[in-house]
């Protein structure tokens, strides 16, 4: 059962049977096609018996429902709730701080790493979600039954994972490693909005000598104010190889942009003068670190070492390798390993991580040979 609130009094209902509940599950619908920001389109809550859908369309302000998701003795049951969390704060000014991810205690549990949500309701309960509406319009009006139905039950199922969930990993001793996963969440979702290093995940700008790098690296923050500006994707206003071609070249004049692939005319006359003054005075004071060339041969063996040993170690342990460690990270140790300055990230020096990822992986780079 949903109630359809686009009102304030429908608003005021809600809030009023929900303001004594400690436990809401929380979904959100959201546009980000062609834009930089996302557009929100609906907010659905659950109790566990009953689901209302929030059409944030129809109100103003959201201060109510910002006291409802924000309260900290209020859980907030989430899937996969990176995005959500995103979304909500930009549109709707919500900050959420306590939370339960189904996904990320399912992944714990060794029930599925990264699995999706229809996913997860037919794996622990064998029923199957329609996926019809997942690419629809949210932002038309008035919404289909079939999407209102889709948006209820995106967090109708919510309750019964959390009872689940939560048995699951005290029965494994595993709630302390859900926390230390859920504050990495809330870390790396609040890393998100620094985008000061973009310039160090061009494809290829490893390539570039001091100087090319800087003016990348301005490019890049000129870009991200103009996607920002005009709610664009990256990629619609500047291009990343353009970006990284421009700074190799370090045009001076306009002509200069003639024959860089995917730098059409009309971006040209829109930006073209922009580009030559970000490009004449990127200087010293823009700060870089060298990015590093991709690791040889024989170290790319010792980092495949290394993942296979993580790799046994999950099995070990009956958890995705995921969940144990990243590429880059074990990339990272073993390039700083090479360095003969080895450093290991604080989740493998403290926390569930320790007694297991850290020990392994210093047997292997004491035992390898670097080049």
């Amino acid at each position: 059962m949903y109630h359809w609130v686009d009102s304030d009094q429908a608003l005021k209902e809600m809030l009023s049977h929900l303001v004594g509940c400690h436990l809401l599950a929380v979904d959100t619908e959201f546009i980000r096609t062609n834009t930089f920001h996302p557009k929100i389109a609906l907010v659905q809550i659950s109790d566990g018996d009953q689901c209302w859908l929030v059409d944030v369309l129809a109100f103003q302000t959201f201060e109510n429902l910002k006291e409802l998701l924000e309260a900290p003795h209020r859980q907030l049951i989430f899937h996969a709730c990176a995005e959500d969390l995103e979304v909500l704060e930009y549109a709707l000014g919500i900050k959420t701080s306590t939370i339960f991810d189904t996904q990320i205690a399912a992944g714990i549990t060794n029930i599925g790493y990264s699995m999706g949500y229809a996913r997860l309701v037919a794996q622990m309960f064998d029923v199957e979600l329609g996926k019809q509406e997942t690419r629809s319009d949210w932002l038309a009006r008035p919404l289909t039954d079939k999407q209102k139905q889709y948006a209820a039950d995106d967090v109708f199922y919510l309750h019964k994972m959390h009872s689940l969930l939560v048995k699951e990993l005290e029965k494994q001793n595993r709630s302390d490693w859900f926390d230390e996963e859920t504050i990495a969440l809330h870390e790396m979702v609040s890393s998100r909005k620094n985008t000061d290093d973009y310039y160090a995940r061009v494809k290829g700008a490893w390539k570039l000598g001091e100087k090319s790098l800087r003016v990348l690296k301005r490019l890049c923050n000129w870009r991200e104010m103009k996607a920002r500006q005009r709610d664009k994707p990256r990629g619609h206003v500047v291009k990343d190889g353009v970006l990284l071609e421009l700074a190799r070249r370090m045009p001076t004049t306009l002509a200069n942009f003639n024959g860089i692939n995917d730098l059409h005319p009309g971006q040209i006359k829109r930006y073209g003068l922009e580009l030559l003054s970000e490009i004449q005075i990127a200087g010293a004071d823009e700060m870089v670190s060298p990015l590093p060339e991709p690791l040889n041969k024989a170290n790319a063996s010792v980092l495949k070492v290394m993942r296979n040993c993580l790799g046994d170690m999950a099995e070990e342990l009956s958890i995705p390798q995921e969940y144990l460690a990243n590429k880059k990270e074990l990339e990272a140790i073993l390039r700083s390993a090479i360095d003969n300055d080895c450093q290991w990230p604080v989740r493998f020096t403290q926390g569930w991580r320790a007694p297991y990822v850290r020990p392994a992986l210093e047997k292997i780079l004491e035992s390898e040979e670097y080049q």
